[in-house]
């Protein structure tokens, strides 16, 4: 077992606690810029069903980027690998993970992976529904069976704040759509995108998905397998290579376990046949990740050894 209390936990929390004031919020998105960049919380989600935790624990985020590695989930599931990977790539990237400038020089109608924004967005157009409220629908009761949680929602200050403000996002929209690899209305994609990035819960949620893509899409608890084990492997894979945006060398190298992260500060680790960890610390280093988060991950990662490498 990683901790074993609370407390001891806690003592990690305060010393990774002390890098939030190298960070700054996310204020490009007008309602991630009211979040407390000194707030830094932990719960790690074990298998057996006991969870231990650290901080306020019970504060609400929204997922952002972390709702990629879901959405992919459930576009594997709907469409197939081979459809998925016909129209997204698999490659890590070094660039911002809402940069262009590989569309422009690489393959216009292919982003590289499903991680960076061209990607997901792809990713997101292939979520299997009539509409914009039917396929929003069946991610958010995706997300809820993973989580077991069915109060889980999405927060609609936060949609309607990227809604308004995600001018580069609907570039690559159009980009992409210049190029073949986005069809339909772009406001309608945006519209579902914006959503599922302001989809939010807990430290707690965020741990218990966690744990499923640890345990190979079985939730251990019922023993449901919610995605086939291949998802949840490709899923993890994704998280390794490209989950920490354009720092995701380093923190394999460092912390090396399967992670993603989102510009609301939020981290969601699996750590393979081990636990799952969900981490809210909204103040972000220059790649747009969580610094006293990633800092949390380091200490633990060291200490316990979890590096799968």
């Amino acid at each position: 077992m990683l901790c074993q209390s609370n407390e001891e936990l806690n003592e990690y929390v305060k010393e990774a606690k002390r890098y939030t004031v190298k960070g700054k919020v996310a204020d490009y998105i007008p309602a991630l810029a009211k979040a407390n960049p000194n707030d830094l919380s932990i719960a790690i989600h074990y298998p057996d069903g006991s969870c231990i935790s650290a901080g306020d624990i019970e504060k609400k985020i929204t997922l952002q980027s972390i709702s990629k590695v879901i959405s992919l989930a459930l576009v594997l599931m709907d469409r197939g690998p081979e459809y998925v990977f016909e129209r997204v790539g698999m490659e890590p990237t070094g660039d911002p993970f809402n940069s262009m400038i590989k569309l422009e020089t690489l393959a216009p109608s292919k982003p590289l992976n499903p991680m960076i924004n061209a990607g997901a967005l792809v990713v997101t157009q292939m979520i299997k529904g009539a509409d914009v409220e039917e396929k929003f629908e069946r991610l958010l009761s995706f997300i809820r069976e993973l989580a077991d949680d069915p109060k889980i929602t999405y927060n609609e200050e936060v949609a309607r704040s990227e809604f308004e403000t995600t001018y580069l996002n609907r570039s690559l929209c159009y980009f992409l759509k210049q190029h073949g690899a986005i069809n339909g209305e772009i406001e309608e994609l945006i519209d579902l995108y914006t959503k599922q990035c302001a989809v939010e819960m807990n430290c707690l949620d965020l741990a218990r998905i966690g744990v499923v893509f640890a345990m190979d899409g079985i939730d251990p608890m019922s023993g449901k397998q919610i995605m086939p084990a291949n998802v949840a492997r490709i899923c993890k894979t994704f998280m390794v290579t490209c989950g920490m945006y354009n720092a995701s060398g380093e923190f394999a190298i460092k912390i090396g376990i399967p992670a993603k992260s989102g510009v609301s500060g939020g981290i969601m680790g699996a750590v393979p046949g081990r636990f799952g960890i969900g981490i809210f610390g909204p103040a972000l280093d220059e790649k747009g990740n969580s610094i006293a988060g990633i800092k949390l991950l380091e200490l633990l990662s060291k200490k316990y050894k979890l590096s799968m490498f």
